[in-house]
């Protein structure tokens, strides 16, 4: 026989010799050191055989005062015809441990007078010649009932226009019906179940899933495991309502074997389809206000910063304006100052920072501006600056303006205001590039030398052509 070790020979797996002849059984065995058997998947299937019956055996050894015991559980394979077949490799999991099998060639040859059918049983097995064998019983199995179910999943029934809804769709399962249930096909599915949760007027922020890990809750009193299978935070950007139709998920769904014993299969492969209820969320039109069509929607608070208080006239400084909170972030688009007499702005730089955790998308959005004071004066940023919001929790806009003020000190000056400028790239390199002076008319003596080089080669050309 092939032995094939696992956990130092605690489990292996047994493979039949080859050749064998067409009226002997090809085995493939289990055999489990000091351990009962307490599950096992099915033997696979070899193409060119079908499978016999299954019986198991029990084997005690004692040598110096300790005792062994081997079980071994070996399933018949009847070849249907003589030729060469093939195992291929497998794998089988015996109690919660998984064990692999290379598989073999396998030759059956013709059949032997000498050889009775069932000389693969062990002696306390084997029947009597004249007997027949009985028939083996075919194992009874029932459709238990599961608690499970399939659901969608929203934090709110009504939202505005612009404002977040958390949506996640579960499937729970009790945790006393593991056994019953397996996924299945899981990927494709998926995709299908994708394509229906879109929806076509919204900004959607998904949470990322590295893996579908249950979660352990209760329901009604009684331990669940939930799996997270979709999540994500839609913004609508129109007042029509979000519309999740009826999804549908298809399980692997087990019956379970009415008399279970180490002899037969304790489970029966089969399929069930859940289907969730459809969902709808109202969206609500923004309250009346001249910004409405272009506010953004969340609740935010401000945080600012000055890389100086006092500045000189002509010197550049930067202006922090933060906004951080909870919404649809990238969205988000800067204050326009209205630029003050004596103080320009330039177009700001942006960093975005976004979190999505606890079913909510918050962060931060950073607008760092660059400002050159041209006059003189105190410049309270707050008085130029403004940035208006709507804040779904009061059901009302505010407004987030700076309270930050610079000085600007010194006198004007011209030539300092225009170096402390960002002229461009194409001035950056001045100081790397030649400074000689290059006469505008270069290009005309070059062009005439030229065409002088060329006559006297065309006389040279024609003179040598009459010659010859």
């Amino acid at each position: 026989m092939m032995l094939v070790p696992a956990l130092a020979q605690q489990l292996a797996i047994e493979l039949g010799k080859s050749p064998l002849p067409l009226n002997q059984y090809y085995t493939i065995s289990v055999r489990l050191h000091n351990q009962q058997l307490q599950g096992n998947t099915t033997f696979p299937e070899i193409e060119g055989f079908k499978k016999s019956n299954r019986y198991s055996s029990t084997k005690t050894i004692i040598t110096g005062g300790n005792t062994t015991t081997i079980l071994t559980i070996t399933q018949n394979y009847a070849a249907l015809e003589e030729g060469t077949y093939t195992l291929k490799p497998f794998t089988m999991k015996v109690n919660g441990q998984t064990l692999q099998s290379e598989g073999m060639e396998i030759t059956v040859t013709e059949m032997q007078a000498d050889v009775p059918q069932n000389a693969n049983l062990p002696p306390d097995l084997i029947v009597p010649e004249e007997e027949q064998p009985q028939p083996e019983q075919e194992a009874e199995f029932v459709d238990k009932d599961d608690n499970a179910f399939l659901t969608i999943y929203t934090d709110k029934d009504e939202v505005f226009v612009g404002e977040g809804v958390n949506v996640i769709l579960y499937f729970y399962l009790a945790e006393q019906d593991q056994r019953l249930l397996d996924f299945h096909d899981f990927a494709n599915q998926m995709n299908g179940i994708l394509r229906q949760l879109k929806q076509a007027h919204v900004w959607e922020e998904t949470f990322d899933f590295t893996e579908i890990t249950p979660e352990h809750v209760t329901v009604r009193g009684e331990p669940y495991l939930r799996f997270r299978l979709y999540e994500a935070v839609l913004y609508p950007i129109t007042p029509k309502p979000l519309v999740f139709p009826q999804l549908r998920l298809e399980m692997i769904k087990y019956k379970v074997a009415k008399h279970p014993s180490l002899l037969t299969q304790d489970r029966q492969e089969g399929y069930k389809t859940f289907f969730s209820r459809p969902r709808e969320v109202q969206v609500k039109e923004l309250p009346p206000h001249p910004l409405r069509d272009v506010v953004p929607v969340g609740d935010y608070r401000l945080k600012e910063q000055l890389s100086q208080e006092v500045v000189p006239v002509g010197k550049t400084f930067r202006y922090i304006f933060q906004v951080e909170g909870t919404g649809n972030l990238t969205a988000i688009m800067p204050p326009s100052p209205e630029t003050p007499s004596g103080l320009d702005f330039f177009p700001p730089d942006v960093q975005q920072d976004i979190t999505r955790r606890a079913g909510t998308v918050m962060g931060t959005k950073r607008f760092l501006f660059t400002l050159i004071g041209r006059e003189a004066g105190n410049y309270d940023m707050g008085r130029k600056m403004e940035w208006v919001y709507f804040n779904p929790t009061a059901a009302a806009y505010d407004t987030l303006r700076p309270t930050l003020k610079v000085q600007i000190t010194g006198a004007p000056d011209t030539d300092a205001l225009v170096m402390s400028r960002d002229l461009g790239v194409f001035y950056n390199i001045i100081q790397n590039e030649d400074n000689t002076l290059v006469s505008v008319h270069l290009a005309n003596q070059i062009k005439r030398y030229t065409n002088i080089i060329l006559l006297v080669l065309l006389a040279v050309s024609a003179f040598i052509f009459i010659k010859r």
